[in-house]
């Protein structure tokens, strides 16, 4: 549990409302429960800079969780195998909704932690323009991006979770930084 109460209920509901759902079987609620204890923390985490937005990731999560409990005989055993097929899962849904957004041209919410600038007219200037090229990346990109650059991941690490190789993190790491210089110039 986070020490700042971040990660305190962000979720649970998501149990309670597969069991009320009877989404889960009696035998797998232990499982989501244990899931859920050992994850919600970095999977919110991980949502909460994808999205940019408290209660998106908030959702996201729970999705992400309701989706393990659905399909509970899915998730692999062993602590990070089941964080990998977490983390995919919450990827793809935040791509799925990217392709929603992008779909109806409404703007997104994605956002990135700027550093602090005595000048915070400079600072949000600095961080709606790095938001914007970010999110004109590639889903699988971005979030190699944040998952690297933000939340200091290996690039093994990330290959796990993401479900690719190393060599292909690598590749998106270097593409989506030319993308993003090249956006950020251009801005």
């Amino acid at each position: 549990m986070h020490a700042s109460g971040v990660c305190t209920g962000v979720t649970a509901e998501a149990i309670a409302i597969a069991m009320a759902r009877g989404a889960v079987a009696q035998a797998g609620e232990g499982r989501v429960a244990a899931l859920f204890d050992a994850h919600h923390c970095r999977l919110y985490k991980l949502a909460r800079r994808l999205s940019g937005s408290t209660d998106e990731a908030k959702d996201l999560v729970q999705e992400t969780f309701l989706r393990a409990a659905r399909s509970i005989a899915s998730v692999p055993e062993g602590e990070g195998a089941e964080e990998a097929w977490l983390v995919r899962v919450l990827v793809n849904l935040c791509r799925d909704e990217w392709r929603r957004r992008s779909r109806w041209g409404r703007a997104s919410a994605f956002a990135v932690s700027v550093a602090w600038s005595p000048d915070p007219e400079a600072a949000l200037i600095a961080r709606t323009t790095v938001w914007r090229a970010l999110q004109s990346l590639r889903p699988r990109r971005r979030a190699a991006i944040v998952m690297y650059e933000l939340e200091g991941a290996t690039i093994p690490e990330i290959a796990e979770l993401l479900g690719v190789s190393a060599v292909t993190v690598r590749w998106h790491l270097s593409r989506g930084r030319r993308e993003l210089a090249k956006r950020i110039r251009g801005s």
